[in-house]
């Protein structure tokens, strides 16, 4: 700095100069987050001070890691070349030292492997400059933020009290100190805290509550004095076994369960994993209660993390009592639940290179969870099946050799036994005593070495569930992935985020491949369960070599009943919208065309995120990114963006599914409907990209709640099974105001005066796009004194005609940085992206029978019919002189009313309703069913229209609702499908 004549100020503004040209484009965020990166690593650099030099100078020795936390949890392989113990021992630990380049010779590495879940090697404490601070006593287990993180690093999870007593006491018995009151004496704290719980509600505080309550029961103690000291000692070890761990006090998790039933209620928390958290703060975003804030990291902040992580390793998973989802094939109750589960939340491990914050890890981690929660009941009772059907096999060859001894003869029984009084009596010695000097039976050994082997592959299949090579059973799926974004980000050696089988293969072929690998996966699963189909037979007396051996030898997955497909874990072809929109699309239209029913799972991020941030088809008409530049000529992207949900609808033949974190519910239940589909399904998947949309880390969530509600990127079912026409086939529920061009939303601002008010806008997509580094070229501010009549806002702008937008300016409104309102101009091009945006919004509502506009033949039909009765009444009682008014009154009301559900008359019609004052603010209500539910200025939800939505949505909000305050009532339309079940789902909330 000396040198060249530099002082701190000068260098940093000069850096911020150089990063300002570099990083600009993509916003002042992205600028900042470089420059803070910068400064970290000015401010802990020091000076040596022992500076000896020459050959004999020591250097610092790196302290030799222990075993990862996380890999203490993984059970010891075979030794193979698949055991991620081995991985740590001959490759894993080299690089945690940073010893990385001096790994001479790397099997792994040159064979291109890596084990499973190496990703549990990896810490990512120092990558954080902040951490998320959990606030027990304001936290309402709306699921928000474990639904989001998109490196699983923010389990939730709900305990019994006697779990948890049990798990600290467990701690303190197996680190060699018996206990000897502890156990009864807990039942007493576990009473009085839940009194005490009781007396403080829902703002209290667990951890102080518990010390109160433990203090009290050691004083009510009846022990004798010499005792008190090891009570007293024993409760001190207790509290100090659960370290600083924190519960919350839940309406859906403690309330609810206590008003049902006393002493049924659990305690709920959230832990962060010091280990694979980046600090993105997406679940401090989401989390409107002020339940997780940012706080600088420390070393004290460290040290809480790790023991208060080693305690959630030592708790239970969350108990079925406490399960939100009543039928998770069925897609009823509250399905981010399932990642309470710890399997479910486990299904990918993180520990990955990719970027803080990423979308694509949020959609991949959800979709990863649902796969391991439909597999782990169906495997659960297969395991089962499997079991109960080698005793019985046993059993029948057992009983069918010893079938063959002739016990009827009780002399020649009695002289059996006398002639071995000497020895052990066996059944082989019985038998040939038995048979000695008589013609018999002999054994059909084709059928017994049939049967025995029949047996043996019984017992390998409940080895391939329960253990196998990694001694974690059989994997819930396998991926085979495209190069890209997630390829990179998912291979970076040595760590692997996946628990499961993982390949990448190139950038156009990943579903081509997953369709080879499934056929090979699939012979296997045939052989399995052709082993149990053939046993059941047997067992039944019902299997017939020469009628069934034919049978088996073409036995294939074609083959296979509903029950067996679902017990195939999915193989699942991943890739992103360069992989699948553009060079390998060909490969993705032939695997949807095969029938074969392999998953794509396509990461949409409008651009190639790994390349340096090339545009491509799954972009926006003026996104601005390499190849589609802005200037004087070109003004970035001017192709109308590839949807591919259309086009995976038009093939006809596969599930499809466009959905995104904007709707959690919405992406789960699409998830469990192509999974379960023994059709092909693809799932296109809005993600977030932060550095190339120009966003915060913390941003993902969020930008998907703007590019849904602006109809960047609308919900989109098609369903092949759901019947014969494109509208029957075609869902877009979920989607914000349906039934209009775009929903609305308020901006605060300070008027004039300085006084707060509200100014209600419609969202268009020039509404999302502006708070996106990647369109901001498309703006310009207009200071106040600049407003005239030519300016028009851009939905009003969009209606008009060609000729009249000429020498308009379409505007959007914002606020300034003191929070004053100002206008936002807006480009020709961006102009013509929302008319893209909105003429497609038109195309797809209609597609799926949701057109406003389209004529209902029906209603006209029954209209004309109660204008023509109402005119006939009328003229014939103005004939006979009677009051015709009356009768035509009587006849409109008659023709206006709508049947309800089996039959009753709209008078019998109740409506939705909602406790709003018990309302927590979940966002599930108005996720779901946003024309019926929003929140008023208090953020509590209200009923704005109760027939705004199907009655399938208000019960699925009533069944998602943390508070149960949602009281469907009945239905309002009788034509709505399967209501008799709806119906039933809705009785419980009432």
């Amino acid at each position: 700095m000396e040198m060249a004549g530099l002082d701190e100020k000068k260098l940093f503004a000069s850096i911020e100069d150089q990063l300002e040209h570099k990083f600009g484009s993509k916003g002042r965020r992205v600028v900042e987050d470089n420059l803070r990166v910068v400064r970290r690593g000015f401010d802990e650099i020091h000076e040596i001070t022992n500076k000896v030099v020459g050959s004999h100078a020591q250097l610092p020795v790196k302290q030799e890691p222990g075993l990862p936390v996380m890999l203490k949890q993984l059970p010891q392989a075979d030794g193979g070349i698949s055991d991620v113990h081995r991985f740590w021992e001959q490759t894993g630990s080299f690089y945690a030292t940073g010893k990385g380049n001096d790994n001479l010779a790397d099997p792994y590495q040159a064979l291109s492997l890596m084990p499973a879940s190496t990703g549990v090697f990896r810490d990512m404490t120092q990558i954080r400059f902040d951490y998320p601070k959990w606030v027990a006593e304001n936290c309402t287990a709306c699921g928000d933020c474990y639904s989001i993180c998109p490196d699983s690093a923010i389990p939730g999870l709900v305990n019994k009290i006697s779990d948890v007593f049990n798990t600290a006491i467990n701690r303190i018995e197996t680190g060699g100190r018996p206990t000897q009151y502890l156990r009864r004496e807990s039942r007493n704290v576990e009473k009085r805290l839940r009194e005490l719980l009781a007396e403080a509600g829902e703002q209290a505080q667990v951890r102080t509550l518990l010390d109160q309550a433990v203090l009290e029961t050691i004083a009510a103690a009846e022990v004798d004095d010499e005792a008190r000291p090891a009570l007293e000692e024993e409760f001190g070890l207790f509290l100090q076994a659960m370290v600083e761990f924190e519960f919350s006090i839940t309406k859906p998790y403690w309330n609810n369960l206590e008003k049902k039933s006393k002493g049924s209620g659990g305690l709920f928390s959230i832990t962060v994993n010091p280990y694979t958290c980046k600090g993105c703060m997406e679940c401090v975003d989401v989390c409107d209660d002020d339940a997780l804030v940012a706080e600088p990291q420390t070393q004290d902040a460290i040290n809480k993390m790790r023991t208060d992580w080693e305690f959630w390793i030592d708790l239970p998973t969350t108990s079925e009592q406490f399960s939100r989802i009543d039928d998770l094939d069925e897609k009823i109750g509250a399905l981010e639940t399932l990642l309470l589960d710890k399997a479910n939340y486990e299904s990918l491990n993180a520990g990955d290179g990719s970027c803080l914050g990423c979308g694509e890890k949020t959609a991949l981690h959800l979709f990863t969870g649902t796969v391991t929660a439909l597999m782990q009941s169906r495997v659960k009772a297969q395991v089962a099946k499997i079991d109960k059907l080698i005793g019985e096999l046993d059993q029948h060859i057992r009983l069918k050799l010893a079938s063959s001894v002739d016990l009827t003869d009780t002399a020649a029984v009695n002289a059996a036994v006398d002639a071995n009084e000497e020895t052990d009596l066996t059944l082989s010695n019985l038998s040939g005593s038995l048979e000695e000097g008589k013609a018999t039976d002999p054994i059909d050994q084709k059928w017994l070495r049939w049967a025995t082997q029949l047996l043996e592959k019984l017992r390998y299949q409940k080895w391939l569930y329960t253990e196998g090579k990694t001694g974690r059973g059989r994997a819930e799926m396998g991926i085979i992935n495209a190069t890209g974004c997630t390829s990179v980000w998912g291979s970076t050696f040595p760590y692997n985020p996946y628990p499961f089988p993982w390949t990448s293969h190139l950038f156009q072929d990943s579903p081509s491949v997953a369709m080879g690998i499934f056929e090979g996966h699939m012979a296997k699963m045939a052989e399995g369960f052709k082993a149990i189909r053939m046993a059941e037979l047997e067992l039944a007396g019902k299997y017939k070599p020469e009628e069934h051996e034919e049978f088996f030898k073409r036995f294939n997955w074609k083959r296979f009943t509903e029950e067996e497909f679902h017990l195939c874990p999915p193989v699942v072809a991943v890739g992103g919208d360069g992989a699948m929109y553009d060079i390998g699309f060909q490969n993705l239209s032939r695997q949807m065309m095969s029938g074969v029913p392999v998953k794509v799972m396509i990461l949409d991020t409008q651009v190639y995120s790994n390349t340096g941030g090339q545009a491509c088809t799954s972009g926006f008409i003026s996104q601005v990114a390499d190849m589609s530049p802005y200037g004087k000529a070109w003004k970035g992207k001017s192709e109308t963006r590839k949807e591919m949900g259309l086009i995976g609808a038009a093939h006809r033949t596969s599930y499809v599914l466009q959905s995104s974190a904007a709707n959690v519910t919405h992406m789960i239940e699409g998830f469990i409907e192509g999974l379960n589909s023994s059709r092909p399904a693809v799932f296109n998947i809005y993600t977030t990209c932060q550095p190339e949309h120009g966003v915060g880390d913390d941003a993902s969530t969020r930008q998907a709640k703007l590019a849904l509600e602006s109809r960047a990127y609308p919900l989109f079912k098609f369903d092949p099974d759901a019947g014969t026409t494109f509208e029957e086939c075609s869902s877009i529920e979920g989607n914000p105001a349906i039934d209009f061009d775009w929903p609305m939303y308020k901006i605060d601002y300070l008027d004039e005066s300085g006084n707060e008010a509200k100014l209600e806008v419609p969202m268009t997509f020039a509404d999302f796009a502006v708070t996106e580094a990647r369109f901001r070229k498309q703006f310009r501010t207009a200071p106040p004194e600049t407003w005239n009549d030519d300016m028009v806002q851009m939905h009003e702008f969009l209606k008009l005609d060609e000729d009249d937008r000429e020498g308009k300016f379409p505007y959007i409104w914002g606020v300034d940085g003191k929070n004053r309102l100002t206008r936002i101009l807006c480009s020709q091009e961006l102009a013509l992206s929302c008319q893209e945006r909105l003429d497609f919004w038109y195309q797809v509502r209609a597609i799926a029978g949701e057109d406003p506009r389209r004529i209902d033949a029906a209603a006209v039909a029954n209209q004309a019919k109660a204008e023509m009765a109402q005119s006939l009444a009328t003229t014939l009682l103005t004939l006979s002189g009677g009051d015709a008014s009356a009768m035509a009154n009587t006849v409109a009301a008659g023709a206006g009313a709508a049947p309800a559900a089996g039959g009753a008359d709209t008078g019998d019609y109740e409506p939705v309703w909602i406790e709003t004052p018990e309302c927590t603010a979940c966002d599930e209500c108005v996720d779901i069913a946003p024309g019926i539910f929003q929140y008023n200025d208090d953020k509590l939800a209200i009923v704005v229209n109760p027939q705004g939505g199907t009655f399938e949505s208000i019960v699925k909000a009533a069944e998602k609702c943390t508070a149960e305050v949602i009281h469907p009532g009945s239905p309002w339309n009788g034509d709505e499908k399967n209501l008799d079940k709806l119906i039933k789902r809705a009785e419980k909330f009432q």
